[in-house]
This record gives C-alpha cells, structure tokens and sequence, in this order.
C-alpha cells in the first residue's frame, strides 16, 4: 500500500487527468485547442519521465526487498514486453545522476537532453536520436566536442520533430567524424544478432551486425555451400560435400538469399548432436520438439520446440527421419526411469525430455526463457526431502531458480500438473502459474473459434 503522503501526490494527479478529460474541446476557439494540446503533450512527457525514474527506483531495490527479478517484475505489472521494460531501464541510467565507486556524484551520460527531458520537452524519439548519434561515435572523439554536440542537439530536439533532428545528428556527426574512421572497439560493440518474434506462418526474421572478421568467414563458407547446385532441398539427394554436376547446377533455380539460406541450414544441421559439441544441460546440443500422436499421424499442426520456436509437423517428420528418437509417455512409465525417488538428485535425460514436453519453458509466472534455457528444479527441494520424480520437477531459469529459498519464493504442485509459485509473504507480488509457453491454456473454454453446441 501507498503511504498517505504518495497516495495524496497520485490522487491529485488523478483528479486533474479526470478534469482535463472532461474539458469539452469542442468549445474552445482553435488557438486555444492547439495551445491546450502543447501543454498536454509536455504533461505527458513530463510524466513519462516521471514514470521512468520510477522503474529506475524498483530496478535498484534490493533483491532481498523483490527477490531479483526486477525487470521482469516491471513487465508484468505495467503489461509491457520485457524488452521494452529494459529498454526504459537504460533510457533511465542514460538520464540520471550518477556516481563513481566511491561514491562522488557525478552528471547524467547525457545532461542536457536529461533537463529537456525531465522540461517535457522531449518525446521518446527525440531520445532515440540522441542516443542514436552517441552510439554512433567512435569513442576517441574529444570527451568535450561530443558534450558541445549533445547540447546542441537537445536544444534543437526542444524545437525540431525527430524527423528534422535526425537529419541534423547525421551532418553534425559528418561534420565530427568527416573521414569515417571507426576503431575495431567500435565495430566489436555493435555486434549482434536477434530474431524478430516468429510471424503467424512461421518465418522468422533474423538481423546479424557482424564484424569483418565474421563476415569473412560467413564469405568463405557461402561460396562453396551456396553455390548453385550446393545444399539444394529440392534435389533427392542434395549435395552438401563435393562439387554438384553441372546438370544439378543448371537446374537450380533458387535465388543467391535462398541459397545462402539453405547453405546456413545445412551447416547447422551438420553440427547438430556431435559429440564434440558436448551437452547442454544434460541432453545433447539438437533440437527438441513437443508433438502429439494426433499430430504425427495427421502430418498436421505445429510442434514446439526447447527454443519456443513453432515447427510445421512436415518439417518435424523430415527431420526426425534423420535424427534419434525419443518418447515421452505420460501414464504407462514403462521403460524410461522416470520416477528415481531419491537415488539420485540430477535429472536424467528422459525426464529433461518430458519437462521440454510438459514446461517448454520456465515456470515462473510471466517468464518467457524457453526450455534451451531452463533448469530442472525439485518442487519440492531436494535439500528437505524432495524426490526425483517427473511429476515432482519442473523447469525454471538461472535468474528464478535462485529465487527457491527459505523464506523466498516457493512452489507447489497443482492438480492439474502445472507448477504454482508462491511470492514470499512479505512481497505483495503476483504468483500463480505461467501460461507463456502454453497459451492454449490461457484460451481454454473462452477459445472464440471452439464449436458450441
């Protein structure tokens, strides 16, 4: 609960959005209309930054106070994506005060687009123009130039749309770095790779900023596997080693994208279940993909893999005609050991199978690590008697996993099977299940596309 003092700050605001919202606008003369949206717009902006000073302060609680999951905890109660959530977490470091070590104060990253930005006179996207154009320097420009520069462009963003102020950080940064010198410290920080979120027909978008040094690799390994010809999944048997004939050449008909496309699939595939590899987590590095009976049988539908990928049953079918095997059975138990009681503490691989099959990821109520990326941990802590039994384990990531102790986080087996967390007492915290992985779960009887009698 609020104390008196905040509750009043935030009843306050809420009376005067209340008295602003039932202002009729329609009565107001035009230059005043246009006015009262300015000053509207710098409320908002002003309570934007209010908003991310806030996040900021939840993000430097202690762990003892909100058990270590502060970034995920601000997505949840805000119902924002966790990645916007960290995104404001950095925007807020950028913008406020800090200190040294020894705890001498010190200014804001960026000091003048701070004071704009706490004036309400900044939008999010001048902000991401700003930060774009210090991202963009080489880090031996003069400490003072690129203060001068971060001053002029906050004042200018006070006047500009982010569009015309974007257009001046590009000549002002021509203007800094005229000859386009960039050291190799600055190409190895903009270094990445991301997927976007998989679209509704299965594709998904990759964005790689690679290094030269990567580049030259990726370079020399498309121009033998990606040739015409090369890695070709048309072909009956496609050729991956050796050179292709020229009739296999002439016939192929896939694009340069498309080839280098397949040449990645192929060497990928290639690696996947070596034994130089070693494991992850107890199961070979391959892919691991959740389908029913039902499913493979029909050839229809999606199974979902470890990584929360989406997998077309044609392709699972493909590809398991090239892989090993495994079954997970959920009544019968016959032949997989997967009630070990307490012989022994560390999961064995057939239960990992079940978990991927069951979880498909970590169990803590909003959390979106997948089953790649998640440990097996005893509902029950093995440490105070827990067993060892399929129906007594389940996923968690590192970051949650460390949240199990006394007096912190708990959890507990439901009827049904899922995994329930348990906040500690002293937390006003949500807990429950998580429906992340499963969302037909989350649908359950309200699926508007179910037949009703």
């Amino acid at each position: 609960m609020l104390s008196n003092k905040v509750a009043e700050v935030f009843s306050v605001l809420d009376a005067a959005v209340a008295a602003v919202g039932a202002v009729d606008w329609e009565t107001l003369p035009a230059w005043e209309r246009v006015e009262a949206m300015e000053r509207l717009e710098a409320a908002r902006r002003r309570a934007i930054a209010c908003a991310y000073d806030v996040a900021a302060a939840v993000d430097r609680c202690d762990d003892t106070e909100l058990g270590g999951v502060r970034c995920k905890l601000i997505a949840d109660v805000l119902r924002i994506t966790t990645r916007e959530a960290r995104r404001r977490l950095n925007d807020a470091a950028q913008l406020r005060p800090r200190t040294t070590l020894a705890g001498s104060p010190l200014p804001p990253a960026l000091p003048a687009t701070a004071k704009a930005w706490k004036a309400g006179l900044l939008d999010v996207e001048h902000l991401r123009v700003i930060q774009k154009f210090h991202r963009d320097l080489p880090v031996d420009i003069n400490p003072s130039t690129t203060e001068k520069a971060e001053a002029f462009l906050a004042g200018k963003a006070a006047e500009l749309r982010p569009d015309q102020l974007e257009k001046v950080a590009d000549r002002l940064a021509l203007d800094i770095n005229p000859d386009g010198t960039f050291s190799d410290e600055f190409r190895s920080r903009r270094r990445g790779f991301s997927w976007s979120p998989q679209r509704r027909d299965g594709i998904s978008i990759g964005t790689l900023t690679a290094t030269p040094e990567l580049r030259a690799m990726i370079d020399a390994l498309f121009a033998k596997f990606a040739a015409p010809g090369m890695c070709n999944p048309a072909d009956q048997s496609a050729t991956v080693g050796g050179e292709p004939s020229q009739e296999v050449a002439d016939r192929d008909a896939r694009s340069m994208p498309q080839r280098q496309h397949d040449a990645l699939a192929a060497l990928t595939r290639s690696m996947l279940g070596d034994a130089a590899l070693g494991q992850h987590n107890g199961l070979p590095v391959t892919i691991i993909a959740t389908a029913t009976l039902e499913q493979l049988c029909s050839g229809s539908g999606w199974a979902a893999t470890g990584g929360g990928t989406r997998l077309p049953m044609g392709d699972v079918i493909r590809m398991a005609a090239h892989s090993w095997h495994y079954l997970a059975i959920f009544d019968k138990h016959l032949e997989c050991p997967l009630y070990l009681g307490r012989t022994r503490r560390i999961a064995s691989a057939d239960q990992r199978i079940v978990l991927h099959a069951k979880e498909r990821g970590c169990t803590f109520p909003g959390c979106d690590a997948p089953g790649y990326l998640s440990q097996v941990h005893h509902v029950e802590q093995w440490c105070r008697g827990g067993l060892t039994n399929i129906d007594q384990l389940t996923f968690a990531c590192k970051p949650h996993h460390r949240l199990i102790a006394p007096g912190g986080w708990a959890t507990r087996k439901q009827p049904n099977g899922t995994t329930e967390w348990i906040p500690p007492p002293r937390l006003p915290l949500p807990g429950g299940v998580n429906d992340y992985h499963n969302p037909e779960r989350t649908l359950g009887e309200q699926d508007p596309t179910r037949d009703r009698p």
